[in-house]
């Protein structure tokens, strides 16, 4: 175990301590949120994250953030990270363990058992329907009721958007007050939109949708592939969007269980040639090459993809689902099986005049770091 963190002997410290606990070593949306978090400091508290060793813990320490790096997570075993997780609060007797994911929210709810820490978890990934992540009924119905058990031992329960929230409610009887509060980002230091992101500008696009001067729409998904995300549904979209805007290219970027089917319907569909599955992509490279960012999910709970395609002045795309309503407006939003209504609206979203900007009042990384701290607050600590 790699620890960049050492206990203070001294019973008055300067901060009290918050311990997040995470279960994946990748870089990811929720290692985006811990990473933001980490970057602009929890205000009045001291921040040490546990994580397995890899590119998170690496990203958190360039960022100067303390890092216990150790042998965590679903590869390590239940057991190792209940130790591991232990171990780390003896040392640091932190005075919130915040965990985030369900395997983290499991392993610190066994872990801190007889403990004097205050337990906190943010809900990144719950969905309405339970088939989005478990692959049967009895699965389904097993983990609903750990989930009840672990989340009635926890003290400051957070959901990053209101369906999160609503979800919560209803699928694991949770009790008392549920905190919302959603993935901050900030706005172009410019103020309002930033510039097309490619130099180009905006396609112009004739009555019928196709552009001018052979200019095609530039789409973009970005997203694991996964059954959940619905790329195959975006392709379908695609191909009639082709009749709309015969130059437009697709680029599918992420990695996946789904990357082989994906390959198969992209040269079943005779879309080969405009259709580029190039594997992961740096966000901010590849927006910087889109025109309209198209996300068809089953279910959202708090997506950064699209909050970052509204920052760089993109058109969006997303299916009415989870938390998406709480972010686009009802242009932005189409039936993700209805595949010319899709076609259409990307064709929309290709106009400056119809892209969404960030929803007023939306919270800045700094807000949202000041938000959680005040659920720290909230009630003392421990």
């Amino acid at each position: 175990m790699v620890l960049s963190v050492r206990r203070r002997r001294s019973p008055v410290r300067a901060h009290p301590t918050a311990l997040w606990v995470v279960p994946v070593a990748d870089l990811g949306g929720v290692a985006r949120h811990v990473l933001d978090v980490a970057e602009v400091g929890l205000p009045g508290w001291r921040l040490v994250v546990l994580c397995p060793e890899g590119p998170l813990a690496q990203r958190l320490r360039l960022a100067g953030a303390a890092v216990c790096a150790t042998e965590f997570g679903p590869g390590a075993g239940l057991t190792a990270s209940v130790n591991a997780l232990r171990r780390v609060i003896r040392a640091l007797q932190p005075d919130v363990v915040h965990a985030h994911l369900a395997y983290a929210d499991v392993i610190a709810a066994l872990a801190t058992r007889g403990m004097a820490v205050r337990l906190a978890t943010t809900e990144h990934g719950i969905a309405a329907d339970d088939a989005v992540y478990h692959g049967s009924a009895w699965r389904s119905r097993a983990m609903a009721e750990v989930h009840r058990r672990r989340l009635a031992m926890t003290d400051i329960p957070i959901a990053v958007s209101r369906a999160t929230k609503g979800a919560m409610l209803a699928k694991w009887s949770a009790r008392g007050e549920i905190a919302v509060i959603p993935n901050g980002v900030d706005r172009p230091s410019a103020g309002g939109k930033a510039a097309a992101p490619s130099g180009k500008g905006t396609p112009s696009l004739a009555s019928t949708g196709s552009a001018s001067q052979g200019e095609g729409l530039r789409v973009l998904s970005l997203a694991r592939l996964s059954r959940e995300k619905r790329i195959t549904d975006l392709l379908h979209a695609f191909a009639e969007l082709r009749s709309l805007n015969p130059h437009a290219t697709l680029t599918i970027a992420g990695e996946g269980p789904e990357r082989a089917a994906l390959h198969a319907a992209v040269s079943g569909m005779g879309l080969g040639e405009t259709v580029d599955l190039p594997g992961f992509l740096d966000p901010a490279a590849a927006m910087a090459h889109a025109d309209v960012v198209v996300q068809l999910s089953t279910w959202e709970n708090c997506s950064y993809t699209l909050l970052d395609a509204m920052r760089a002045g993109l058109g969006v795309v997303a299916t009415p689902v989870g938390g998406n309503p709480e972010i686009l407006p009802e242009r932005c939003l189409a039936v993700g099986d209805r595949p010319r209504s899709v076609a259409e609206t990307i064709v929309r979203q290709a106009h400056d005049g119809e892209r969404p900007s960030l929803p007023r009042g939306w919270p800045t990384r700094q807000e949202m770091a000041a938000l959680i701290v005040a659920e720290y607050e909230r009630g003392g600590t421990a």
